[in-house]
């Protein structure tokens, strides 16, 4: 497979199986007090996420044969070596499930499409709103409805407001809560997935979002598509250290602490929670 792969082509081909999707996992929502729930590795894990799964793979395989195309996903990966294919698609069926199950309506897709290591085409799919946030590397991310786009653009904090940042209900802890203190005047804004976290810093109802890895980590699917269309909205998606994340690495977990957010915000939040985790780390802290 050439690596001038139209992406173009691509995101018309994936758009109107995502849409499946959605209308899918809408279902499954509304009928989420009789799924079963089954522990995968200390996550919760139902018959709606491996439907989806299921339904996704099989539909892009029949367009994107896997002699060309690589798949990673949260239900069917193996721990081993990156996958040999030019392009990979990586994708998460069913991102926030813990608030899939409680009903708050921030629950996603993710599907990404990642070829030497980077994201160049993702999709993020909010089913209760309705929505897909669309972006395509070097081309600009989109906030897509059945009645047309709107293109995303991330705007920095408003002075002289508290700083929004996006928390997750199921993870944080008194570490983030001490870190943020450092930030000064915060609004904490209860958000479930990844995808819902970032879709809200694009479209202005969010600053900021950080994650601090304790006894677990972000994975690959967690991550990949909601990178590329943060950052073909404008926005930093980073390590604390400023790297980009990579993908289809041997290890799927990316542990070094994560910053979301306009990029005018993205270094001194960095640099802060360097400092912060460093003090942590000369003090003794025992996390990982």
């Amino acid at each position: 497979m050439s690596p001038a792969l139209d992406l173009e082509n691509t995101l018309a081909t994936l758009r109107p199986i995502l849409w499946q999707a959605l209308e899918q996992l809408r279902q499954f929502y509304r009928q989420v007090k009789n799924l079963t729930v089954q522990d995968k590795g200390g996550d919760p894990v139902t018959l709606a996420d491996e439907t989806i799964d299921r339904f996704l793979r099989h539909a892009l395989q029949a367009h994107f044969p896997p002699t060309q195309f690589g798949y990673l996903t949260e239900e069917t990966d193996t721990p081993g070596q990156p996958l040999p294919q030019p392009y990979q698609w990586i994708i998460d069926p069913l991102d926030g499930t813990y608030d899939f199950l409680q009903q708050t309506g921030e629950y996603a897709i993710h599907v990404a499409l990642v070829h030497e290591h980077r994201p160049c085409l993702a999709a993020v799919v909010w089913p209760e709103q309705e929505v897909i946030y669309t972006a395509i590397a070097g081309a600009g991310a989109y906030r897509e409805t059945r009645q047309g786009a709107t293109r995303l653009r991330v705007h920095p904090p408003t002075e002289g407001q508290p700083l929004r940042v996006v928390m997750s209900r199921s993870h944080g802890g008194e570490r983030l809560q001490a870190f943020l203190r450092t930030l000064g005047c915060v609004q904490q804004i209860p958000m479930g997935s990844m995808g819902c976290k970032t879709a809200s810093i694009c479209q202005g109802d969010a600053d900021l979002y950080v994650n601090l890895p304790g006894r677990s980590a972000p994975k690959d699917w967690d991550l990949a598509a909601p990178d590329l269309i943060m950052q073909e909205a404008g926005g930093a998606f980073t390590y604390a250290n400023g790297e980009l994340p990579h993908y289809n690495r041997a290890d799927v977990q990316h542990w070094p602490p994560l910053v979301v957010c306009h990029p005018a915000l993205s270094r001194t939040v960095g640099d802060r929670l360097q400092a912060f985790l460093q003090e942590q780390e000369n003090e003794g802290y025992s996390g990982k």
